[in-house]
């Protein structure tokens, strides 16, 4: 018997009480500069290090609050086949959807809201990363048709944050089909005349770089989104050439014109709504005709 561990301990337990425990979610490691951040801390920086000022990828709902004035309402999504292709690989994919709903709170890979960007009516789509990696299915292309829609509807500037890895396998070619759906959407915002923004975040590949990322009328990011249609290892064995450093990154793209503006996350909303209230100048009429003089009476 020992009398250390038997007696002696649990006395000195009860007497200074039980060591706390403590939760492992209060500290965040950037992945960038390796600094220790408090978790508050990282969250009133809209997850932005305070050290290096590198930006970690945002939740859907977290990009929506940062974006509207306060007031905005979500969009309900349409109604989609769940699984219609009946696809299973490890596991069934109607399991890996119910996973991915609980963990996010959301019903797939984006979420729409509609209300104000400082007074400038908007209609805002954000993908969410942590959903099957933003990956873009039926669901995602119903929503951001119905999000045109609905922004046609309201005579509202069209915003969309991107950060996907593109088509979503467990769908087949119906996901591929959601790539020309998507460009049917820019199609009704821009015929109505009204912005169609796009902001590129961390990151933006495949399918949906491919299809309505590109067709904005004006094209943003953040610092060091990674942008891209094909993986830069893919490329390199392609080209069999080295690829140049901070490829693939938003500050390459801006330099080399594919890109507007580069802009921190926290003045992406007053630039948002700069550049609407640019684009929604009102249209100045014509100055009247001038009038006919009456012709001079006869001699």
């Amino acid at each position: 018997m020992n009398w250390i561990s038997d007696w002696a301990l649990p006395k000195i337990k009860t007497l200074f009480g039980a060591a706390r425990e403590v939760p492992e979610n209060l500290w965040h490691k950037c992945s960038h500069c390796q600094q220790m951040i408090f978790h508050r801390d990282l969250e009133r920086n809209l997850r932005v290090c305070p050290h290096c000022g590198h930006h970690e990828r945002l939740g859907a709902r977290a990009r929506l609050e940062a974006t509207l004035d306060p007031g905005w309402q979500r969009m309900e999504p349409p109604k989609v086949p769940v699984d219609p292709l009946r696809f299973r690989d490890q596991r069934r994919y109607t399991d890996r959807l119910k996973d991915a709903q609980t963990r996010s709170g959301l019903e797939d890979a984006v979420l729409v809201g509609h209300g104000t960007i400082e007074e400038q009516p908007a209609v805002v789509a954000a993908f969410d990363f942590g959903f099957l990696g933003g990956s873009m299915g039926m669901a995602v292309g119903e929503t951001l048709l119905a999000a045109a829609r609905l922004a046609v509807m309201q005579d509202a500037s069209l915003i969309v944050f991107t950060a996907s890895g593109g088509a979503r396998m467990q769908e087949g070619t119906l996901s591929l089909m959601q790539m020309p759906r998507t460009v049917i959407a820019t199609r009704l915002v821009k015929e109505a005349g009204l912005p169609f923004i796009v902001v590129m975040c961390d990151p933006t590949t495949g399918g949906v770089t491919a299809s309505f990322a590109m067709l904005g009328d004006v094209h943003l990011a953040e610092p060091g989104a990674m942008i891209g249609f094909a993986g830069a290892r893919v490329i390199e064995q392609t080209v069999r050439e080295k690829l140049p450093e901070g490829f693939q990154r938003a500050e390459y793209l801006l330099a080399h014109g594919m890109l507007d503006l580069v802009v921190k996350r926290a003045e992406m909303k007053a630039t948002l709504a700069r550049i609407i209230r640019l684009l929604r100048v009102p249209e100045i009429p014509p100055p009247p005709a001038p009038q006919a003089l009456p012709a001079p009476a006869p001699a």
